[in-house]
C-alpha cells in the first residue's frame, strides 16, 4: 500500500514509500525514543521532516499542538497521527503500536526483576542513582518545552498561572486545558499573535516547508470522512477499550484490583490533559495516595525504568499496574498477576489513544490554517509547562527530602519539604546529574548511568542504604 501522494508533484518531493518501507523507519524511531517525550519529539522530528522529508514544519507542528491537547501521551499520539496521514488507519496502527512495543517489553522486564531483587542494597542503590537523575530530566523538559511554547510575555505568564494553579490550589487538569484553550482562541481572534506557533522537538533553522514534502500542502483523501465512516470509528475502537472494562466489572465486581485498575486507567485516559508528564502527576497523586498501589519512592524508581528505555514515558504505568495487581493478587501467583495487571494497564491506557487520533485527526486536518484553532492549540502548548514544572516539584520533594508536610492556607494546599531531612546523597546526585545535563550537554542515558554508577559507589561507601 502507499502512501498518498499531492496532486502536484513537486521536483523537490521525495517519492512516495509504502507501509512496509514505513515500517522499519517507525520501528527505528521507536528504538532510538529514549528520554521522555521532549527527547521523542525531537527524535520524530529529525527523521520524518529533516532526513525523511515526509511531512513539513508547520504541519509537524500542528498536528503536535493538537497531540498536546488531547489526553495522554503526546509523543505515541503523534507517530499515531503522522502514520494514520501517511498510511491511513493501517498506518496509524503500524506507527502507534510499534511506538510502545519496545518500552513494554524492556518495562514488563524490570518490573519483574523490581520486585524480585529491588530489596537487595546493590539493586536499591542502582534505582537510588536512576531517581536522582530523574529530577534533572523532569527539568530539562522544562526547559526545552518552554523555548519552544514560550515565546512572549502573555505565553509565559499562561505557564506561571498554569503551576500555580496545579501546584497551589490543586485545580483540575482539564480546566486549565480548556481556559488556556479559550485565551489562545480568543487571542487568535483579535489577530494576536501571542500564541503563535511552538513546539517541543521542533527545529526552525533550516525549516522544511510543507510543499516540499512527500504529504504537500493538501488535504489527503482520508481526512474528508464521512459521518457514517466516523460513526463506525468510534463504535470500533470505544469496544476494543471498554468491552474488556465492562467484562472484568460484571465477572469480579468493582472492588476487585483488576477491575480498579481497569477503571482508574480507563479515567485517566479521559482527564489526564498536558501530555505525558501531566498524566504522571495525575498517577502519582491518584496512584500512590488514593490507591496506595505503590509508594512515592518507588514511583520513582518507575519513573526511572521508563527513562532508560525506549518508547513513551508513560509506560511507566504498566509498572504501576503490575505492582497494583503483584500486591493483590487474590487466587493468583503475584507474578501472574502482576503480569497481567500491567498488560491490563498498558492496554486501557494506549487504546484510547487511538480512538481520539483517529476520530480527531480529520477534522484537526481540515482546520490547518484557521488561526484561532492554531492559537487555541498553542496556548495549551504553553499551559503544559507550568504541568510540567509542577511534576519536577513533586519529583524534587519526593527525592531530596525524607519527610514533607502538607501546608493549607485559605484555598492553597501544598506539599512543603521538612528542611532537616534532607538527603545529602541524593542531593548531590542530583546536582550532579543537572551538571552534567545543563553544563556538559550529557545524554540523558550517559547521565542516568553515570547516577546509577555513583549510586552504586555510595553504597560502597556506606552512603546510603
Amino acid at each position: 500500500m502507499t502512501a498518498v501522494t499531492a496532486e502536484a508533484a513537486s521536483p523537490t518531493r521525495p517519492e512516495a514509500v509504502t507501509l512496509g518501507e514505513a515500517f522499519w523507519v517507525w520501528l527505528r524511531i521507536a528504538l532510538l525514543s529514549f528520554g521522555g517525550p521532549a527527547g521523542q519529539i525531537a527524535v520524530m522530528h529529525r527523521i520524518l521532516v529533516d532526513e525523511k522529508r515526509w511531512i513539513g514544519e508547520e504541519r509537524f507542528l500542528h498536528a503536535l499542538n493538537y497531540c498536546m491537547l488531547l489526553p495522554g501521551p503526546e509523543a505515541q499520539q503523534l507517530a499515531t497521527y503522522i502514520g494514520w496521514l501517511m498510511h491511513r488507519t493501517k498506518g496509524g496502527i503500524v506507527a502507534g503500536v510499534l511506538f510502545v512495543v519496545p518500552g513494554a517489553v524492556a518495562i514488563m522486564a524490570l518490573s519483574l526483576v523490581y520486585v524480585l531483587y529491588g530489596r537487595v542494597g546493590i539493586v536499591s542503590a542502582l534505582f537510588f542513582g536512576l531517581k536522582c537523575a530523574v529530577l534533572a530530566v523532569v527539568l530539562q523538559a522544562v526547559v526545552r518545552i518552554g523555548g519552544r511554547a514560550l515565546r512572549s510575555t502573555p505565553a509565559k505568564a499562561l505557564a506561571a498561572l498554569a503551576f500555580v494553579l496545579i501546584f497551589f490550589a490543586g485545580a483540575p487538569f482539564p480546566l486549565i486545558v480548556l481556559g488556556a484553550g479559550l485565551v489562545g482562541w480568543w487571542s487568535a481572534r483579535r489577530g494576536s499573535t501571542a500564541f503563535r506557533g511552538g513546539g517541543h522537538g521542533a527545529s526552525h533553522a533550516g525549516i522544511v516547508a510543507d510543499a516540499d514534502t512527500l504529504l504537500g500542502e493538501y488535504l489527503p483523501a482520508h481526512a474528508r470522512s464521512s459521518w457514517p465512516q466516523t460513526i463506525r470509528t468510534a463504535l470500533v475502537w470505544l469496544a476494543l477499550w471498554l468491552v474488556p472494562v465492562a467484562a472484568l466489572l460484571i465477572a469480579l465486581g468493582p472492588d476487585d484490583v483488576f477491575s480498579r485498575i481497569a477503571t482508574f486507567f480507563s479515567t485517566m485516559a479521559m482527564v489526564t490533559f498536558g501530555g505525558a508528564y501531566a498524566v504522571l502527576a495525575y498517577v502519582a497523586q491518584q496512584a500512590v495516595e488514593n490507591y496506595g498501589w505503590l509508594g512515592p519512592k518507588e514511583m520513582l524508581d518507575g519513573l526511572g525504568m521508563a527513562e532508560t528505555t525506549p518508547g513513551p514515558l508513560i509506560m511507566v504505568l504498566q509498572f504501576v499496574g503490575f505492582l497494583g495487581a503483584y500486591r493483590d493478587p487474590g487466587g493468583l501467583s503475584p507474578l501472574v498477576a502482576g503480569t497481567l495487571g500491567g498488560l491490563l494497564a498498558t492496554w486501557v491506557t494506549f487504546v484510547p489513544c487511538f480512538l481520539w487520533i483517529f476520530l480527531g485527526a480529520p477534522f484537526i486536518e481540515r482546520l490547518r490554517g484557521n488561526a484561532a484553532v492554531a492559537g487555541a492549540l498553542s496556548a495549551i502548548t504553553a499551559a503544559v509547562v507550568g504541568v510540567v514544572l509542577n511534576l519536577g516539584v513533586w519529583f524534587a520533594l519526593h527525592t531530596l527530602f525524607r519527610a514533607t508536610t502538607i501546608v493549607a492556607a485559605g484555598p492553597l494546599r501544598f506539599d512543603a519539604p521538612v528542611p532537616t531531612s534532607i538527603d545529602p546523597a541524593a542531593l548531590l546526585l542530583s546536582l550532579g546529574a543537572a551538571y552534567a545535563i545543563f553544563m556538559t550537554r550529557a545524554g540523558v542515558i550517559t547521565t542516568l548511568l553515570a547516577t546509577s554508577t555513583a549510586g552504586l559507589a555510595l553504597y560502597g561507601l556506606g552512603a546510603i542504604r
